[in-house]
């Protein structure tokens, strides 16, 4: 239990920008060091943290969490992903208000959106890669893609949607063979 606070707090820590930004760093940590998850049962932790309420970051955690220690480890992966946002935010709440300003501060974090961006592109990549493994995946993905940025519509749609048709191409799939 405390190698998966230590691995989450270290997750936690690390991930500035958002829960898309986590997508790498949980790649690296969870995937490839720990090997408690594979890079498609993340990306499934992923999905479903979208679309469940909460935070994408903390939903994600508690999955993995669960996988790797029942309840205790969903409870113990939660409390290390959010242990150093509650540490940070509490110090910087006390001084954001006197240094927002600042010319230095407003660059700082101009710079470190451009970077979250990177990492967050990098990761999605290596999600596609690992996601789209025939034709209908692509199309999937594709359709998505595009309608993604043509309507304004809830992600969960879209996670149903995929859904849905995953079942339905699968099934007639397995069905013609």
């Amino acid at each position: 239990m405390l190698e998966l606070f230590i691995t989450f707090f270290k997750v936690g820590i690390m991930t500035f920008g958002g829960g898309y930004a986590m997508l790498p760093i949980l790649q690296r940590e969870i995937v490839d060091n720990k090997g408690w998850a594979t890079e498609e049962e993340l990306l499934d932790y992923f999905a479903i943290g979208q679309c469940t309420p909460g935070v994408i970051a903390v939903n994600t955690s508690t999955f993995i969490g669960r996988k790797n220690g029942g309840i205790i480890g969903a409870i113990v992966a939660t409390l290390g992903v959010v242990a150093p946002s509650i540490i940070i935010i509490t110090i910087i709440a006390g001084l954001i208000q006197n240094f927002a300003d600042l010319p230095v501060v407003k660059n700082a974090f101009s710079g470190i959106r451009a970077c979250v961006c990177v990492l967050i592109l990098n990761a999605t990549v290596k999600l596609v890669k690992s996601a789209v493994v025939d034709g209908w995946t692509a199309a999937i993905f594709a359709l998505t893609a595009v309608l993604s940025f043509a309507v304004d519509v809830s992600p969960i749609v879209f996670v149903m949607a995929a859904l849905i048709l995953g079942i339905l191409i699968k099934t007639l799939e397995s069905k013609r063979i």
